[in-house]
């Protein structure tokens, strides 16, 4: 039933938002957000370390990635805290077993209305950019780069600062 949801389809970039009364800021795309170069974890930090940094830094959630640059999922402070508590995980356990491996990605060049669309039901979409990098040999290949991690208060944000009235 996924395809007949236009929402759904918007958010998995299968159709264009064709709403007919949009606000001022539907069409802006994401990079106008300004957002600040997220903290990145790699899968081996364990959940009391990256309890420590996220604490230290100031942040609720960061981005999991691989030394390769895959994204592997987000971990945030409340899930690990409550899993370490509840015993589901150990301080000592890596992070990969508290990470949401769900979440949704956006392009520095999607819209804000497509933002928004997917922050309707998701807490956060990881900013993504893709990047042509070269090896030794040559041959090219793309990489996607997490370029931040975007929430409904960023956007909320961007928008009452911005607001054209």
């Amino acid at each position: 039933s996924k395809f007949v949801n236009d929402k759904w389809m918007i958010k998995n970039g299968f159709l264009n938002d064709v709403q007919e009364h949009k606000p001022w800021w539907w069409n802006i795309k994401v990079q106008k957000l300004n957002l600040s170069a997220p903290l990145i974890l790699l899968p081996e930090v364990s959940c009391q370390k990256a309890i420590e940094i996220l604490q230290e830094k100031g942040y609720d959630q960061a981005p999991v990635v691989a030394e390769s640059g895959l994204i592997l999922g987000m971990v945030t402070l409340s899930n690990t805290l409550s899993s370490v508590l509840a015993g589901n995980a150990e301080f000592s356990d890596p992070v990969t077993k508290v990470i949401y491996d769900q979440f949704s990605k956006i392009g520095l060049e999607d819209s804000l209305g497509k933002l928004s669309c997917i922050l309707e039901n998701d807490h956060f979409a990881i900013v993504v950019h893709k990047q042509m990098q070269f090896n030794g040999n040559g041959s090219s290949f793309m990489k996607q780069m997490v370029f931040g991690v975007v929430t409904a208060m960023d956007l909320l944000t961007f928008v009452s600062r911005n607001d054209k009235k």
